[in-house]
């Protein structure tokens, strides 16, 4: 086949003319995955010889002005496409965490118990990674523009049906299926990602894609009290409803639109079996010390999620298009920068949920107080994410993924040396030290994998990394929360116990990205 002819090259073509190929060319690399519409501007003309009245009609207008607005604003296309897509993850995935510290005030509303509304966190949490990798296939098949606006939309009608939740099991139910739907933005962001920026430059991109993903979720923790405290938990979701319409109307007009894979199957039996085994064993968990270990609730719970978790494992390895790719983890580059990920999460994600009960009930700070010392660690990882992307192309993704995993560790390890005295300045380091470590080792670990995976996997390898970093986020905080339950009033051991748990996990992490082998400099990915 040879190249796909650009078409917007010629805008005075007429109406006779054959339609351009939309599909990519082999030979133009990643970016012919993506329609033509996003090659650099340099590879297009604008003839616009004797315009006649006539040919008005020929002329796209909404291209043209397009372009002069991306010109006049300073962004190249790639990256004003990136700033959609993220904008769009971040949207949704604000306001997952949003209500940790709130739960207590919903629970009185709904007369309701805070364990029943813990599912409103840990269900959106879960959900977001489980049917991420379905969204993956979907934008294989369908395209991942098609995919990214309606996730995009159907999660902001889910939004607004959360602000007029009438009891809890509405909240909880609209805020899952609210998740469930901007979890399409997670792959479609990747996929992205990965077209439009090739192996050597990937890195900075992800880098801010890493402090979405994770820093959005943090942030929603910091604000959430606030917040709530200022305009009500309801007033949130309302709001966030009305951004999503506004996120898909820009990317309606902006993302182009990618290839389509012929033959691409759902894998309905391994979701299935994955969310159920998942949710199971974490409901045993965090239910657990409720109901008691040795309960036949919590055995049972426990054994549905190892039988459906086993079936999962046996479907994926037979079914023609899996869910997850079991395969690629017989590939260094792709099982150890995931199970750095997934472990790194555990401690990230779980250790920070507890930050703000340390805060409070340990250390007595007053709600507002907890909140001014909690932003270090989204305002470190804002900071260290974009420039660690240039350090990784310079040093190699394993020493910044051994480096970040460690400083995770160091966090983890400090906040399990703050006692009734410590001082606030060590608090603001053990912060710093979890968001500069994932800030770090996200990119690097995430670039690792998608160069080594085929073009036409990226979208499937982008929804499983954020399956694996969302389980590994999901699983931190019921374990976390579950150790360190007894704690409060100045009792500070529970919490100890927890964090020196994640700082061992964390550890396991480090280990995991020591064993990645960098990606060659001035090499091509495959």
């Amino acid at each position: 086949m040879g190249d796909t002819p650009d078409p917007t090259s010629d805008v005075t073509s007429r109406a006779g003319d054959a339609p351009p190929d939309r599909r990519g060319s082999p030979a133009a690399g990643h970016h012919g995955l993506l329609a033509d519409s996003v090659r650099p501007r340099s590879d297009r003309t604008l003839s616009l010889d004797a315009a006649g009245v006539d040919e008005l009609g020929v002329v796209p207008w909404p291209i043209l002005l397009r372009r002069r607005l991306a010109a006049r604003i300073g962004i190249e296309r790639q990256w004003a496409v990136l700033w959609v897509v993220l904008g769009g993850l971040f949207t949704v995935s604000f306001t997952i965490t949003i209500l940790v510290v709130s739960l207590q005030r919903i629970a009185d509303e709904f007369d309701a118990s805070v364990g029943l509304l813990n599912w409103a966190i840990t269900g959106p949490m879960l959900a977001f990674g489980v049917v991420g990798p379905a969204f993956g296939k979907a934008g294989d098949l369908w395209g991942h523009k098609r995919v990214f606006v309606t996730g995009l939309l159907v999660a902001g009608a889910f939004a607004a049906l959360t602000a007029l939740a009438w009891n809890a099991a509405s909240m909880i139910t609209f805020r899952i299926l609210s998740a469930s739907a901007g979890s399409a933005c997670g792959p479609s962001a990747m996929a992205y990602i990965n077209r439009l920026f090739d192996a050597e430059t990937r890195v900075k991109p992800l880098g801010y894609w890493s402090f979405v993903t994770a820093g959005a979720p943090v942030l929603g923790v910091v604000a959430g009290g606030p917040l709530v405290e200022s305009v009500g938990w309801r007033a949130i979701f309302a709001i966030q409803a009305p951004l999503c319409l506004v996120g898909v109307v820009v990317a309606l007009w902006l993302l182009p639109d990618t290839d389509r894979l012929e033959g691409v199957r759902f894998d309905v039996r391994g979701s299935l079996t994955l969310g159920l085994g998942a949710t199971s064993i974490l409901a045993g968990i965090s239910q657990a010390p409720k109901w008691g270990w040795t309960s036949p609730l919590t055995l049972g719970c426990l054994a549905v999620g190892v039988v459906s978790l086993s079936g999962f494992v046996w479907i994926e390895r037979r079914v023609s298009d899996p869910l997850v790719v079991l395969a690629w983890f017989r590939t260094r580059n792709i099982a150890f920068p995931v199970l750095s990920q997934t472990l790194t999460n555990f401690a990230y994600m779980g250790g920070f949920i507890l930050a703000p009960q340390v805060l409070q009930q340990g250390l007595g700070l007053s709600a507002a107080a907890s909140g001014l010392v909690v932003i270090a660690r989204p305002l470190t990882f804002s900071l260290i994410a974009p420039a660690a992307g240039l350090v990784t192309i310079r040093v190699g993704e394993r020493v910044t993924g051994v480096l970040g995993a460690i400083g995770v560790v160091g966090s983890m390890v400090c906040w399990a040396l703050v006692g009734a005295e410590t001082a606030v300045w060590f608090v603001v380091v053990a912060l710093a030290l979890s968001g500069a470590g994932l800030g770090i080792a996200s990119p690097a670990m995430t670039s690792l994998t998608a160069n080594a995976v085929g073009e036409h996997e990226l979208g499937v390898a982008g929804a499983m990394q954020q399956l694996m970093s969302q389980l590994g986020a999901v699983v931190g905080t019921v374990v976390l929360t579950t150790i360190s339950a007894g704690g409060g009033d100045g009792r500070l051991a529970p919490f100890q116990h927890a964090f020196w748990v994640a700082a061992v996990v964390a550890t396991a992490g480090a280990v995991a990205a020591s064993q990645v082998r960098s990606t060659p400099r001035g090499a091509a990915r495959g």
